[in-house]
């Protein structure tokens, strides 16, 4: 376990709020602060109005053409008017069929827009997960970052692409009725309203506690991502140790705990579903009774009447589909909320305004005063060191003596709490992107394969590598006989986190990865333990080889590799202790020559 390790899983205290439940969001807020992060929602909205309005006239002209049919074509003063009936009758069949043709081609479109949009924020999201830092990182669990690019970003795109025209169309539907409601009789429509007024500071209630219900929701779902990981990746430890009652245990939990959080939401959605059906069948007896009561003295024709039936009925249709729709609205709300949190966290590591560029070459290292801190843990203090271009050098420590925290700093995994970091005689907090991943490289202790060919992940050590470029390079480091072995040679498929590749080959394939990216400062995270003794020859002459020409931090587990240094950094409780060649610090019968000494008891080595 690294220095890192021990700060991160030293407690779950310091995981921020992304597992913590919002008690207060407000939606349009919310909704507010996402139309800005994505601009392209407006889009969609905007164009949800609109079909919603041509939806709404096409169901609008139906109970207006019934009523004219009714007073004009039946009833009228002038008897039955078959001409009338039937041009009115060809125009309500006309409405009704360029509606029905129109509406699905319109929401085609808006669901491209929708996924276009969505696209773009899942970009944005990940885009941003990356630009965080590792003291950032250690503060989040996994399966919380995991949820937030993948099933909160579900939950908008089901929102974008058909909530939203439902909210748009049916509020246009139920203000469209009541319109045409007060042109027929406004003493009615009255009546009709304070009926159904009932329903709104209900649903209001309903709609506070359903929101926060459902990111009790979002959470549940990150924490549950957050064992699954961990249980899926730590399978080997978990049956090596007899873990399973305890991982079984801890999967109840979490499922236990989605359960309960989605309970807590369908309580409010069933209460809103009764709510909304309840007042409905009341608001039309209400209307029925006014109607049949006073309805020849507010001037209503039979005509009208049967249409404000209909108008009605339409209004109660939007509003129970409202009712459905506002928990997956909800759900929305709270997965968006989420999103928008993560992205308003500002990075740790921040592009400087004048970005400068590393020298080519070896690269010369420099720490001044360095300091440096994962959240509010401290531990790294006050390293000062100079290190000449081209020098090998070995960093050993105990767990958590600081020794990955110094090598991380030296990547730009994260910045110093104070100080400065020099590569090149040029501060590292200037230099761009670019040039840090070009001059810069970390092997970690157990190489990260991505699911595809040996020579697919070689080539993502530098963009545009050839395959004459990669076969120089095995060729460079003397590892064609070990490519000889694989079953298809370089186009041999790794599997998923290269679990069909022993340890030590996971490094070779790492080591090749950093030769075709020729670094001027490469880090290893001491890529020859756990090494199996088959490829251990050919990783140590593989190490030898890719130090050729470059400056080469190791992060030395065993002290071998302190041996064959030009250089040893020695790490104690986060700070720098010694610095010397291994015979000096022998010499100097210091920690080093302790440590050294215990080391050969341990392996017998002489």
């Amino acid at each position: 376990m690294t220095d890192v390790d021990n700060t991160v899983s030293g407690g779950g205290n310091d995981v921020v709020s992304d597992d913590e439940t919002v008690e207060d969001i407000k939606a349009l807020q919310v909704l507010r602060r996402g139309i800005a992060r994505t601009p392209e929602v407006k889009r969609v909205i905007v164009h949800s109005g609109l079909i919603s309005l041509s939806v709404a006239v096409g169901r609008l002209a139906v109970p207006v053409l019934v009523q004219q049919v009714i007073d004009r074509g039946l009833l009228g003063p002038d008897g039955y008017r078959p001409v009338l009936v039937l041009g009115l009758s060809l125009v309500t069949l006309l409405i009704v069929t360029s509606s029905a043709v129109l509406t699905p081609i319109a929401e085609i479109a808006m669901v491209r827009g929708a996924q276009e949009s969505l696209y773009q924020l899942r970009r944005q999201a990940f885009g941003h997960i990356h630009q965080l830092s590792l003291s950032q990182h250690s503060r989040h669990s996994r399966g919380a970052l995991l949820a937030r690019i993948s099933s909160d970003i579900e939950t908008i795109a089901s929102f974008v692409e058909w909530g939203a025209i439902t909210w748009a169309m049916n509020l246009s539907i139920i203000a469209g009725a009541f319109a045409v409601m007060l042109v027929y009789s406004w003493q009615l429509t009255i009546v009709a309203m304070a009926s159904m007024a009932v329903v709104i500071p209900i649903l209001r209630w309903l709609q506070v506690r359903q929101l926060r219900a459902y990111d009790g929701v979002r959470t549940a779902i990150a924490r549950i991502l957050t064992v699954f990981n961990e249980v899926l990746t730590g399978s080997e430890s978990i049956r090596s140790y007899g873990y399973q009652p305890t991982a079984r245990r801890r999967i109840r939990e979490a499922v236990d705990e989605r359960y309960a959080a989605n309970m807590g939401t369908w309580k409010y959605t069933a209460a809103a579903f009764t709510v909304a059906d309840v007042i409905a069948a009341g608001s039309l007896a209400v209307v029925a009774l006014a109607a049949v009561t006073w309805g020849e003295g507010w001037g209503l024709g039979a005509g009208s009447v049967i249409s404000f039936f209909f108008l009605i009925n339409l209004v109660q249709t939007p509003i129970g589909e409202i009712t459905h729709v506002l928990g997956d609205t909800q759900t929305a709300v709270a997965g968006w909320n989420k999103v928008l949190t993560m992205l308003d966290e500002e990075p740790d590591l921040v592009e400087f305004e004048a970005p400068t560029t590393l020298p080519d070459g070896p690269l010369a290292i420099e720490s001044i005063g360095l300091h440096a801190a994962y959240g509010d843990t401290p531990v790294l203090f006050d390293v000062d060191v100079a290190i000449p271009a081209g020098t090998q050098v070995a960093i050993v420590g105990e767990t958590g003596s600081g020794k990955t925290t110094f090598a991380r700093l030296l990547c730009r995994l994260l910045d110093p709490s104070r100080g400065a970091v020099l590569l090149g005689g040029v501060d590292l907090a200037t230099v761009s992107t670019a040039s840090r991943r070009a001059s810069v490289r970390l092997v970690p202790q157990d190489g990260f394969l991505f699911h595809t060919s040996v020579r697919a992940n070689i080539g993502y050590g530098h963009p545009g590598t050839t395959d004459a470029e990669i076969d120089t390079a095995i060729a460079e480091l003397g590892l064609g006989e070990w490519v000889a072995r694989l079953p298809n040679g370089l186009d041999t498929d790794v599997g998923p986190r290269g679990e069909h590749l022993s340890v030590g080959e996971r490094q070779l394939v790492a080591l090749t990865r950093a030769q075709v990216a020729d670094p001027g400062l490469l880090v290893l995270d001491e890529a020859t333990s756990s090494v199996d003794p088959e490829t251990e020859q050919a990783l140590a002459r593989a190490l030898q080889r890719v130090a050729a020409g470059r400056t080469m931090i190791s992060i030395a587990h065993r002290l071998s590799t302190a041996e064959q240094a030009d250089l040893v950094l020695v790490f104690d409780r986060g700070r720098l202790t010694e610095v010397g060649s291994h015979l000096e610090l022998v010499a100097a019968g210091g920690g080093y020559a302790k440590l050294h000494r215990s080391w050969e008891r341990t392996t017998g080595a002489t």
